[in-house]
C-alpha cells in the first residue's frame, strides 16, 4: 500500500503548472470563455508543460457578478445545489451541465485536448443547505447536523463550515469528491481553509477538514491535486502541509505590485526548505498582460516587462506552481515568449533544492541544483535580481554558493537569452549586469 506521501509524489512529481479564471474573469466565467481558453492552452502552450485548466469560484451562482462593481460576491445568492446539497454548475453559465451532468461533458472536452481539468471549491457545505435541512448523501442525516455555524470566511457568505467531529462529515465530503471524480475532475483549489483569516488567533483552524478532504480524495480512486488557499500559510504547520496537500498559499492573493512582489522574496525564504516532489509551497496565481480584476473592468498588468521576468523566474528557481492568471486568448507576444522558455521552464521543473544566497534592499541571489544536492560537477542555475529603481550590476562571490569548486572553469549559460557566455573560474565574483527591477537567470556547468 502507497504512502500518503508517496500518494502525493505520484500526482504532482513536479511543481503542477496551468491556468485559474480567477484573475480575468473573475467570479463570471462562462463555459465558452473556459473552452476557448483551453483550446488556446492545447495548440500554444500544452507542448510546454502547461495542463491545468482550473474553473475558479462561483461557479454554481447563476447571478454572479450582477451586484458588480458594488459586491463581489452577491450575498444569500441562490447556489445551484443537488438533492444532496453539493454544489453544481449553473446552468445558464454552463449549459452543457443541464440535466444533471455536472462538469463531465466540459471536463471530457478538455480530456479531448489532452489537458487536465479543475475546480475551486469553498470548504465546508452551504448555508442554505443547513438553513433548509437539506439531506446529505450517506447518512440519515441533513446539512444542519454537520455544519459549524461558528467557522465562516470572513469574504464570502456562501458556505459554514463543517464540524469534522460530527458524525457524517467525512460521508458528506466523500460525497463531494465521488461526484468530482464522476465528472472527471483532476484538480481542486479549497478556498477559506490553508488560513482561516477570519479567525487571526487560529488561522490554521480548519486542519480537520483538510484531513476530511485529502481522505475524501483517497476514497474517491482517482488522483486529482489538492491545492489550499488562501495563505499566508502558517510555517509551523508545515508538517502538516506536505502531509495532505499537494500545494498550498504561501500569501494572500498576489496581484501587480512591485511591492507585493518585493515581499515574495521574504516568504520564499521563509517556505524554501518545504519545496519538494508532491508539495509544493505556492506564490499563487501569475498576473501578466491583460487581468480583469476589479469586479469586471478590463486593463493591463502593471508590471513592467522586466517585473514580469523577475516574478517568472522567482516563481522558476523556487519551484512554485505556476497558474496563470490572464486571459490566454488575449496574450501578447512577449507574454507567451515569457511563459514558452523551455531553459527557464526546465529550472522550475528540474532545479532541486532552491535557496537563497543573499538578499538587501538592492539585489537577491537564488540558487538550485540540476540533481537534487549540491555536489561538484552538476547543473547550477543562479538568479540575479535587480530590485532597485536603477540599472545595476548584481554580484556574488562564487564561493559563497554550495557546489561551486573554486578550481574548476564553469561555462555559463543565459537561460532567458538563450545564448552561451564567457567561461567563468569557481573561485571569481560574478558581475552581471541587469536591468532595474528585472532579473537573469543563469546556468553554470
Amino acid at each position: 500500500m502507497q504512502s500518503k506521501s508517496e500518494k502525493l509524489q505520484k500526482i504532482a512529481p513536479v511543481p503542477p503548472m496551468g491556468w485559474n479564471s480567477y484573475d480575468f474573469y473573475n467570479t463570471m466565467v462562462n463555459e465558452e470563455q473556459i473552452r476557448a481558453n483551453a483550446d488556446f492552452m492545447a495548440k500554444n502552450l500544452r507542448s510546454f508543460g502547461w495542463k491545468y485548466v482550473v474553473v475558479d469560484i462561483q461557479w454554481a451562482d447563476p447571478n454572479a457578478g450582477t451586484l458588480n462593481p458594488h459586491t463581489q460576491y452577491v450575498p444569500f445568492t441562490k447556489l445551484c445545489l443537488d438533492e444532496f446539497s453539493r454544489q453544481i454548475p449553473a446552468p445558464n453559465r454552463f449549459p452543457s451541465s443541464r440535466g444533471g451532468l455536472g462538469f463531465k461533458p466540459l471536463a471530457d472536452y478538455i480530456h479531448s485536448l489532452n489537458l487536465k481539468f479543475g475546480i475551486h471549491i469553498m470548504r465546508g457545505i452551504p448555508r442554505i443547505a443547513a438553513q433548509n435541512h437539506s439531506a446529505i448523501k450517506g447518512p440519515a442525516l441533513t446539512a444542519d447536523k454537520i455544519a459549524d455555524p461558528f467557522s465562516i470566511s470572513r469574504w464570502n457568505g456562501d458556505m459554514y463550515g463543517v464540524d469534522a467531529s460530527k458524525p457524517g462529515a467525512q460521508e458528506y465530503y466523500d460525497s463531494l469528491f465521488e461526484l468530482y471524480a464522476e465528472w472527471g475532475v483532476d484538480f481542486v483549489k479549497v478556498d477559506d481553509i490553508c488560513n482561516t483569516n477570519m479567525y487571526p488567533q487560529n488561522p490554521y483552524s480548519a486542519q480537520k477538514e483538510i484531513e476530511l478532504i485529502a481522505n475524501a480524495i483517497d476514497h474517491s480512486g482517482r488522483n486529482m491535486v489538492l491545492s489550499l488557499s488562501p495563505g499566508p500559510a502558517v510555517i509551523e504547520k508545515a508538517w502538516h502541509l506536505r502531509s495532505f496537500a499537494n500545494m498550498w498559499r504561501i500569501t494572500d492573493d498576489f496581484w501587480d505590485d512591485w511591492e507585493l512582489l518585493k515581499a515574495m522574496f521574504e516568504r520564499c525564504e521563509v517556505w524554501h526548505k518545504n519545496v519538494g516532489a508532491g508539495s509544493w509551497p505556492d506564490c499563487d496565481m501569475i498576473p501578466l498582460c491583460n487581468l480583469g480584476w476589479g469586479f469586471g473592468s478590463l486593463r493591463k498588468t502593471h508590471f513592467s516587462r522586466q517585473e514580469e521576468r523577475t516574478m517568472f523566474t522567482l516563481w522558476c528557481i523556487f519551484r512554485s506552481p505556476l497558474m496563470l492568471g490572464t486571459e490566454l486568448t488575449s496574450l501578447d507576444k512577449e507574454s507567451l515568449a515569457l511563459i514558452t522558455n523551455v531553459e527557464v521552464l526546465n529550472v522550475n521543473k528540474n532545479g532541486h533544492n532552491p535557496e537563497p544566497v543573499m538578499r538587501d534592499e538592492n539585489q537577491a541571489v537564488w540558487v538550485s541544483y540540476g540533481n537534487g544536492c549540491p555536489a561538484r560537477g552538476q547543473d547550477i542555475f543562479i538568479a540575479l535580481f535587480n530590485l532597485s529603481s536603477k540599472d545595476a550590476d548584481v554580484f556574488i562571490s562564487l564561493s559563497e554558493i554550495k557546489g561551486i569548486s573554486k578550481d574548476k572553469t564553469y561555462s555559463v549559460r543565459d537561460l532567458w537569452e538563450q545564448k552561451d557566455l564567457f567561461p567563468l573560474q569557481g573561485n571569481a565574483e560574478l558581475n552581471f549586469p541587469v536591468k532595474s527591477h528585472g532579473a537573469a537567470l543563469l546556468r553554470l556547468r
